[in-house]
């Protein structure tokens, strides 16, 4: 029986020992991606900001509050459609950032198409990627940093400039007792396209420019607080400027006139769901990555322990 009893140990501690990186290297990589049919809304705050009346005269003024809904969908069926000749698992995320003045009106709406690989977040160029119905060839990240993020620098891409340019890691944080790592990226003045969607009855956002001279100037510091494990931020902060330059509508060649200045942070409702969510998904990937791997390692040393000692013990009675 002790044999027997040992040869059975012996077999469970080999699978144990074979489906230990059998799960790590092979299962992970396949499990570990972004689901494609996820939605997720978030609503951030900037709030004693200046913002342009638009209806009022054309000037900044000082408002209590400025708030920005962003929603993410993704898109399923797109996902499909290009992964059918991309040959990989392909998310689509259909996102809004829908802007709103202290009187509930809309002073804007951005939306965008951000088409990445599932695994490893990078970016998968396709027809229908766009930030306000304009094209765009997205090099980098955007909104989500890879799994197991890295404490490096990355390439990040801003959709105001349509541009990618590093973002630094700062170093180790902590937020909310998670542990995280800090980024933070600077975009300087740069001129930007106007909005398609503005409050302003009966002009074309896109022929301002030709008609009054005036442009649309932005700059922007931004703060991300991301969970190295799932490679979601859990908090962002962004210090945001907007003027708009020259021409008829500031005032002559020279003129400026400021057309949103705030800081922009994470509704605190919203913040806590963010972290719970990240801390749920944290403990998943973990599972898969590393505990699973781990104790079926350790469970099958401790087989092949308890095997060899069976067998030694079986010897020594039959002698």
């Amino acid at each position: 029986m002790r044999r027997r009893a040992s040869l059975v140990l012996l077999a469970l501690a080999v699978f144990c020992a074979a489906l230990a990186p059998l799960l790590r290297w092979y299962a992970y990589p396949r499990l570990a991606k972004i689901p494609p049919n996820q939605y997720q809304e978030m609503v951030l705050e900037a709030k004693d900001a200046t913002l342009l009346d638009y209806t009022g005269g054309m000037q900044p003024k000082k408002v209590d509050k400025v708030t920005i809904v962003q929603t993410l969908k993704g898109n399923v069926d797109a996902s499909k459609e290009i992964e059918a000749s991309a040959g990989k698992d392909v998310v689509v995320w259909d996102t809004l950032s829908y802007i709103i003045g202290p009187d509930g009106k809309m002073v804007s709406q951005i939306p965008e198409r951000y088409i990445f690989d599932a695994h490893t977040q990078d970016p998968v160029h396709a027809t229908g990627e766009m930030v306000d119905g304009d094209p765009v060839k997205r090099e980098g990240i955007e909104f989500k940093w890879p799994f197991f993020t890295e404490p490096r620098d990355y390439l990040y891409f801003d959709a105001q400039t349509r541009t990618s340019s590093p973002i630094h890691y700062v170093g180790p944080r902590t937020f909310k007792g998670m542990a995280v790592y800090y980024f933070e990226q600077t975009v300087p003045w740069t001129k930007v396209a106007m909005p398609k969607k503005m409050p302003i009855e009966g002009i074309d956002p896109s022929t301002i420019e030709a008609a009054t001279g005036t442009t649309l100037w932005y700059t922007v510091k931004a703060r991300f607080w991301v969970d190295p494990v799932t490679g979601a931020p859990v908090n962002a902060e962004q210090d945001i400027q907007q003027e708009m330059r020259g021409g008829i509508a500031a005032g002559g060649p020279d003129g400026k006139l400021t057309a949103f200045a705030g800081h922009v942070t994470m509704r605190q409702d919203y913040s806590d769901y963010t972290v719970d969510l990240v801390r749920s998904n944290r403990t998943k990937v973990l599972a898969l990555h590393t505990y699973a791997p781990i104790g079926l390692a350790a469970g099958g040393l401790v087989l092949l322990g308890a095997a060899l000692w069976l067998e030694a013990r079986g010897r020594r009675v039959s002698a």
